[in-house]
């Protein structure tokens, strides 16, 4: 191994940098790209530096977020993959467990969220290789579902549960008889999100969102 120079130095601590600013990511996506990142840096530093040892664990670690992130990219083109939704009932105390861990989270984007209840509720958990990572909540008018929540966990926000729920996945509204589905944008963020997975622009008499399943 040969020394350091100040330059090989300054590549060997931003490839540290990287690994760690990867470990604070919540999102997967980010975590794994910036984890690539860093092995592709470390992978130089260790050329550099003629380390076998170093060359040889970051080509396995980048080998290994290659594979993921192309896992990943694949799940966004196809829009599929192992996304999923089940209908939950609305009194299952999963479900109000779930939303009760997740309420500083959620109230964040749906500041005057309240969990509804009754027979008109319709609770759908969103799953990411049949795990959960997200919540759909609304209340049947007729055949038409007015969503009360539409929440993704922050480490799946990149997997396009939305695109996902409101394209492919739209069979599951069917089977709970919704012909309709209307939603109020309560942020800018909220509005532009509607947009993307397909949702009607609101009119000027409602205000509300619309999508025909």
């Amino acid at each position: 191994m040969i020394a350091a120079s100040a330059t090989t130095e300054a590549i060997g601590y931003a490839a540290s940098a990287l690994v760690v600013l990867s470990l604070t990511m919540r999102s997967i996506l980010r975590l794994r790209l910036i984890s690539l990142c860093g092995s592709a840096t470390f992978l130089t530093y260790g050329i550099l530096i003629e380390s076998p040892p170093i060359i040889a664990t970051n080509v396995c670690i980048a080998t290994i977020n290659l594979w993921f992130l192309r896992k990943e990219f694949a799940i966004r083109r196809s829009g599929h993959g192992d996304l999923g939704a089940s209908r939950i009932r609305s009194d299952s105390p999963f479900l109000h467990d779930f939303v009760e861990y997740h309420l500083d989270d959620i109230t964040s984007f749906q500041p005057e969220f309240q969990m509804p209840t009754g027979d008109d509720v319709v609770a759908l958990m969103l799953t990411r290789d049949a795990l959960p990572a997200g919540l759909m909540v609304g209340h049947l008018h007729g055949s038409t579902l007015y969503v009360d929540l539409d929440y993704v966990l922050r480490e799946h926000r990149d997997s396009r549960l939305g695109k996902w729920l409101y394209g492919i996945g739209r069979p599951v509204f069917r089977d709970a008889g919704v012909t309709e589905i209307r939603a109020v944008a309560v942020t800018d963020a909220h509005d532009k999100y509607l947009r993307g997975v397909g949702f009607d622009p609101p009119d000027d008499k409602s205000g509300e969102f619309a999508l025909t399943v």
